[in-house]
């Protein structure tokens, strides 16, 4: 067998071995998951005593239950997306189709300095705005959902930067002229077809970010989610939040019985994320389509 085509099958004997030990170990994670915390997963767990529909109604408060977390959870997600998508598409659009030079140059290492800071580092950051904005705005401000919604949307921004900016800059250059050939300006260039073509690895940028703000601790446990808030009422308010939860019953546990509920509760976790990554594939192809027929 020739050299070049040992090379080829090493190659390709390594890449599958690496795809079987990475799926492997997801479907380990999710199996561990399942047998510990299949067992707790009941209506009691999510609405304690409450009648389910009285609790989804907001009739009657949840006590015991995570009802209160879960939506805690989806408010802070679709908050901290709503706050970071906006900023962060057109950050990517620029550094992908208008900055050049030293100026490009200089936020791409701004926005890979944000990238890697810690998440606990943003946590304290949003706890001294807190403070900040209680003795200079107003009073009434302390660590809060909407505080913890913009540490979150900062965390996430610069995933967001980077897929836009990765994804519009990876597009063949034919697609790039045939729109201003035509006549159509930068603008409806980049709208109609660029971005349209690019919708698929925005849409991983999106996803990983929905999956940063559901996932992280730090930043939440200093800026507003404590043990029993109940649901919300405002922005303004503390709420509870899945990764908190199951935070603090792993860590203070009394008995099997309790930290069965911590893996019930990372169960949850997990179907609320693929939830959400469905609905944004759906979005995105509603969206897609929209652009394409220039709505």
């Amino acid at each position: 067998m020739k050299p070049g085509r040992v090379q080829q099958c090493m190659v390709i004997v390594w890449a599958w071995s690496c795809a079987v030990i990475l799926t492997s170990a997801v479907f380990a994670v999710i199996g561990f998951l399942i047998v510990r915390g299949a067992g707790a997963l009941n209506l009691e767990l999510i609405f304690g005593h409450t009648p389910a529909v009285d609790a989804i109604l907001l009739r009657r408060p949840v006590f015991g239950g995570l009802f209160p977390a879960i939506l805690g959870t989806l408010l802070l997600i679709l908050l901290s997306v709503a706050f970071s998508l906006p900023v962060g598409l057109a950050t990517g659009i620029y550094l992908a189709e208008y900055a050049r030079g030293r100026v490009k140059s200089l936020l791409s290492l701004l926005f890979d300095v944000l990238a890697g800071i810690p998440s606990i580092v943003i946590g304290l950051f949003g706890f001294s705005l807190a403070i900040f904005l209680h003795q200079h705005l107003n009073g009434r401000i302390y660590p809060c959902l909407l505080i913890s919604a913009l540490a979150l949307a900062f965390l996430v921004l610069p995933y967001l930067i980077r897929s836009t900016q990765a994804a519009l800059e990876s597009l063949p250059f034919q697609h790039r002229i045939t729109a201003p050939v035509l006549g159509a300006t930068r603008m409806q260039n980049i709208y109609h077809v660029l971005l349209p073509r690019a919708s698929q690895n925005i849409a991983g940028g999106v996803v990983l970010a929905i999956g940063r703000c559901a996932e992280d601790t730090a930043v939440i446990m200093l800026t507003g989610a404590v043990a029993t808030a109940g649901i919300p009422r405002g922005l303004l308010e503390h709420f509870e939040a899945l990764p908190f939860f199951i935070y603090y019953i792993s860590s203070q546990y009394a008995d099997p019985g309790e930290l069965s509920q911590g893996y019930g509760a990372a169960i949850i976790l997990l179907i609320v994320c693929l939830i959400l990554f469905g609905l944004s594939k759906v979005i995105q192809n509603v969206v897609v389509n929209r652009m394409r027929k220039g709505i």
